[in-house]
């Protein structure tokens, strides 16, 4: 796909996405979209994880 760039995700940038996620879950009054954005917020908690652990 040209003109893209990559950005390596780092386990600071997967936690603040899953911040986010979980701010946006918060204000959220749907309750199914409400937990489907949660689970998207623990994978990025999961990918941080394992970041971590790689890194040490």
């Amino acid at each position: 796909m040209a003109g893209e760039t990559f950005t390596a995700v780092t386990a600071e940038v997967a936690l603040g996405a899953a911040a986010r996620l979980l701010r946006n879950a918060e204000l959220e009054t749907n309750l199914a979209l409400m937990e489907r954005i949660e689970a998207l917020a623990d994978s990025w908690v999961s990918i941080a994880r394992l970041l971590i652990e790689r890194d040490s």
